[in-house]
Order: structure tokens, then C-alpha cells, then sequence
């Protein structure tokens, strides 16, 4: 089925994560230009690896719901995940000291309400992939997922 006969909320919802993991590959691969293997030298070393390999993991899972590949969403849920837990991971102990720094438009905020929404909505999108249409023309995914 071509995107343009797919439902709207499941165009918009793979727009968001094309964006989301382009934005995020674009991010790991200036890290790596900038900051070479030790970009990260500020966390942990398994959270240092996430991070690198992220730059192999993001454009694919871009790549799968580019294609509107049912094994996308669940694959982003993961890849999500593991991003989440990394960052949170490194920034738990400053958010606990300065909360309010963490409420700007770049960093942890927008990784954190990406992660959300790919957690909230990939079995959704995964179904409606997977049935070549949607849940249900005009219902919301997250209405679904209850």
C-alpha cells in the first residue's frame, strides 16, 4: 500500500519518526565528528557504545518506516528505549540538583517526549502497517492502545 492511501494519523506518526531518528543520527554523527570515539567520555562505557552504535540504529529504523515496514515501530521502541535509559542515565543526578535546566528545547526534553510518543504509539502503527490501512479510519492510535 503507498503512503498516500494510508490513514492520516499513520503518515503523521512515521513523519514524526523519520524526523526523530534523522535528527538523532545527525546528532551521534556530529558528536563523533567533533568529539571523536571519545565524545562521549562523560558516561558510562556501555552508555558510550549505545551511543555510537545509535549512529548505525537511528537512519535504519528511519529507513524501515520510510519503507512503512510493519518491523519498524517495534524496532523504534526499542532503539528509544535504550536512548532514554543512556540519557537518563548520565543526567539523573542533574536533573535531581537543577530540574528546571532540563526545560529547554534541545536535549533531554525533546529525546524524552520522542521516546514517549514512539513507546505510546508503536503497536499501534505496527498494526496498522502490518493490515496495509489503519486501525480504524478516523480513530486515534492511542484511543486503540488502551
Amino acid at each position: 500500500m503507498r503512503w498516500g492511501d494510508r490513514p492520516v494519523w499513520v503518515r503523521c506518526t512515521a513523519v514524526v519518526y523519520v524526523a526523530g531518528f534523522l535528527e538523532g543520527t545527525g546528532a551521534h554523527g556530529y558528536f563523533l565528528v567533533r568529539g571523536g570515539l571519545d565524545a562521549y567520555h562523560y558516561a558510562p562505557m556501555l552508555v558510550q557504545l549505545l551511543f555510537h552504535v545509535l549512529l548505525l540504529l537511528d537512519p535504519l529504523v528511519a529507513l524501515l518506516m520510510i519503507r512503512g515496514r510493519p518491523g519498524g515501530p517495534l524496532p523504534a521502541a526499542v532503539v528509544m528505549l535504550a536512548d532514554l535509559a543512556g540519557n537518563w542515565n548520565i543526567a539523573w543526578s542533574a536533573v535531581t540538583t537543577h530540574p528546571t535546566q532540563f526545560l529547554r528545547p534541545v536535549g533531554l526534553l525533546p529525546i524524552t517526549l520522542l521516546g514517549v510518543f514512539v513507546l505510546l504509539t508503536a503497536l499501534p502503527l505496527r498494526r496498522a502497517l502490518a493490515s496495509g490501512g489503519g486501525i480504524r479510519a478516523g480513530v486515534s492510535p492511542l484511543s486503540e492502545a488502551g
